[in-house]
């Protein structure tokens, strides 16, 4: 929750879930649920609103496919455009994709992830 409110200060717009505590916690860690069909749920209602252009997914969890499929199938004429951004590395070089369609992917490099990610230790 610290981290949510040094990002919210920042101007960040956050949506959360409540974590869920395993029987076995803390040696097994605890889950987010939900977040994945919040996001999907957004993505396909901002999609619906006309409030973006290209909306990019960053996730490689295929439980997201079925909102960009519905966006490509919806707006097929381009606009909004679905599109996923991903990372390649030894443990995941995978993205999401969509079969039988050609959805363009934003790879990104180390650099990239360098440029935003938060060094901040939220736990002091």
């Amino acid at each position: 929750m610290r981290q949510c409110s040094v990002w919210e200060k920042a101007g960040v717009t956050l949506v959360t879930r409540t974590l869920r505590y395993p029987p076995d916690w803390p040696s097994v860690r605890a889950e987010e649920k939900g977040i994945d069909v919040a996001l999907a749920i957004d993505f396909v209602a901002l999609a619906i609103d006309g409030a973006y252009d290209v909306g990019i997914i960053a996730s490689t969890d295929t439980d997201l496919r079925p909102a960009i499929e519905y966006v490509l199938h919806k707006f097929h004429s381009g606009s909004p455009r679905a599109e996923v951004t991903s990372w390649s590395s030894a443990t995941s070089p995978r993205r999401l994709s969509i079969p039988g369609t050609n959805i363009w992917c934003h790879w990104l490099q180390r650099g990239d992830y360098d440029q935003v990610a938060d060094p901040a230790d939220y736990n002091l």
